[in-house]
């Protein structure tokens, strides 16, 4: 069980990011944190200053923080996701395309020999660290590139529990949508617990109409981090939270949040 766990773990940690337009197309309707991280980027462009992202993917942040003024070096273990970026790139203003540097590789062990005032980890990019000693590393790295009084902002999601507890066997279906390579598809996920891990493994799996027996699935596998583990992980590895919300609007982090969006920096 063990050895099978890992070879999920492995799949589930890149799989979601094979492709670039099904991610896009899954969700193309969040916003709120593209706005939240873009604001930020215009507070620090003014002072001329560069913005480390990790997981810049296909620059679903970058490119509206890169717009708003700001330089943005990038890192990502998704080849995929960094090949849809260049592709990107290539239609956006000189300016723009100019303004991003993305990088391929682990952000636990990058090292770009440079410092940031503003580093930031969005959209569940935490949630791909399945190891204290994996979280770790990460924030090391993270404490290698702020400057003096750098800020980190990052943002995950809270565990729910309706979704630790659902019957692996047992799917929950969606709506059918386009996929925009597979046309109309009918959909269901499969969620999988490992309360021993902290980690959920979801399976998404896609029947097209056209195709009834090609049927596929895209896997996913993300550490699930409570509040408190969170915040004991940021003291110990060096860091004081300067600010914790509970949205993309700056409102108190309370029982009702789904999201954790956290300043911190280093002591």
């Amino acid at each position: 069980m063990i050895k099978k766990r890992d070879h999920e773990l492995r799949v589930g940690a890149l799989a979601h990011f094979e492709d670039p337009a099904f991610y896009a197309h899954t969700y193309r309707a969040r916003v709120e944190d593209i706005a939240y991280y873009t604001q930020l980027a215009r507070e620090f462009a003014g002072k001329r200053a560069a913005i480390l992202e990790y997981g810049i993917g296909a620059g679903r942040v970058a490119i509206s923080m890169a717009h708003a003024g700001a330089t943005v070096f990038g890192v990502d273990h998704s080849r995929p996701m960094l090949d849809d970026l260049a592709r990107k790139l290539k239609s956006e203003p000189r300016e723009v395309r100019a303004r991003i540097h993305a990088r391929f590789g682990d952000m636990r062990r990058v090292r770009l020999a440079r410092k940031f005032p503003l580093v930031v980890a969005p959209f569940n990019v935490l949630l791909h660290l399945y190891e204290r000693a994996d979280v770790e590393a990460f924030l090391a790295r993270v404490r290698e590139h702020l400057a003096p009084r750098g800020l980190f902002v990052m943002d995950l999601s809270v565990p729910m529990p309706e979704d630790l507890a659902r019957d692996p066997l047992r799917p929950l279906r969606a709506p059918r949508f386009k996929h925009p390579s597979a046309g109309v598809v009918r959909y269901r996920e499969f969620f999988d617990y490992d309360r021993a891990r902290q980690i959920l493994f979801v399976t998404m799996e896609m029947t097209p109409e056209k195709n009834p027996r090609g049927t596929f699935v895209v896997p996913l596998a993300q550490r699930q981090f409570f509040p408190r583990e969170w915040e004991a992980l940021l003291h110990y590895n060096g860091f004081w939270i300067e600010h914790w919300f509970g949205d993309y609007s700056r409102g108190p982090f309370d029982t009702s949040s789904e999201v954790m969006v956290i300043h911190a920096r280093a002591r």
